[in-house]
């Protein structure tokens, strides 16, 4: 932890409105920077290597900006039989996607990196957590499918179905140890973070 009178900055290095909003939950001021970094996988690249590597890396680039201030960045990579199930961008993609996974367990690697960039050694700067969600799909028809995309059109989201909303009517079970890694920001393991970094909570 590096003492500081004022709390730092605290920057979330991402677009999406999903982790906006998790983080607005913490109640602390924070904004929001895109990171803008290429965020393909690198060939042979594990899953959860290629979640941990650009959640650092979306942390790294908005850090760079950013000198004195903490910054979030995370990334989730969804997996089927080691498989990598990207955001599907459309709606014959995403109904593919869960007719591949009714009736299947998924696994959700939601990685989390908190950059402090008030660290002078870069080598020390970053935290790094990944946390894993294993999703059960319900086995439903193609007709309940469909319907469902018509009605939410999750097309940004990996896997196509927001656990959020009204996507919950496909899961039949949801395990892990962060409730909200599975929506794309763990919380829990962010706080921890947050503290070891001295950041305050509840105005203490």
């Amino acid at each position: 932890m590096i003492p500081s009178s004022t709390p730092p900055r605290l920057i979330l290095a991402s677009s999406s409105a999903y982790r906006r909003e998790l983080l607005s939950r913490l109640q602390l001021p924070f904004e929001a920077i895109a990171p803008d970094i290429d965020e393909t996988p690198q060939p042979g690249e594990a899953p959860q290597d290629t979640a941990l590597r650009l959640a650092r890396d979306k942390a790294a680039a908005v850090a760079a900006r950013a000198p004195g201030a903490l910054v979030i960045g995370s990334d989730q990579v969804a997996t089927l039989d080691g498989m990598q199930i990207g955001k599907p961008g459309d709606h014959a993609r995403a109904l593919a996607q869960l007719q591949l996974m009714r009736g299947r367990r998924v696994v959700f690697h939601t990685a989390l990196c908190l950059w402090d960039s008030r660290e002078a050694d870069p080598s020390q700067a970053a935290q790094v957590e990944n946390v894993q969600v294993f999703v059960d799909f319900r086995d439903l028809p193609d007709a309940e499918l469909d319907a469902y995309l018509r009605i939410e059109q999750p097309y940004d989201c990996a896997g196509s179905a927001k656990n959020e909303g009204l996507g919950i009517a496909l899961l039949e079970r949801i395990e892990s140890s962060d409730p909200t890694a599975l929506t794309g920001l763990p919380l829990i393991a962010l706080t921890g973070m947050l503290r070891r970094a001295g950041l305050p909570f509840f105005g203490v």
